[in-house]
């Protein structure tokens, strides 16, 4: 089984995609596109996982659209790392493409582990 290293530094979602509202997801876009680019995952720390108020169904929407990495332990090398930086830079750079996302199926629970989403 593969293990992972959390390195404590999230990547600031919100900070990368200003012009992408809370409602948009930033932080799953962030995190989908990296994966897409990279292959380097992460776990989405914004709305999403924020969840929805059971009597009103809106979203919670904490302060923060963070992006924690998952970096496989047997290649986290300062070569990878590098390589890490390197694709988020490069997302930067066109971070004006990036428009966020919606749900288009969104489970009752754990809608951050199970939920499907597109392009907005």
């Amino acid at each position: 089984m593969q293990r992972f290293v959390d390195t404590g530094y999230p990547v600031d979602a919100a900070a990368i995609l200003p012009d992408v509202p809370q409602d948009r997801f930033p932080a799953q876009a962030l995190t989908a596109e990296l994966y897409l680019e990279s292959g380097v995952r992460g776990m989405e720390r914004g709305v999403v996982s924020a969840g929805r108020d059971p009597e009103t169904g809106d979203h919670h929407y904490p302060k923060l659209e963070l992006v924690r990495l998952t970096i496989p332990r047997r290649v986290y090398t300062q070569a990878h790392m590098d390589y890490v930086i390197e694709v988020v830079a490069s997302v930067y750079e066109r971070r004006e493409e990036l428009r966020g996302m919606k749900f288009i199926r969104q489970p009752r629970a754990l809608r951050h582990f199970t939920g499907r989403f597109d392009y907005v």
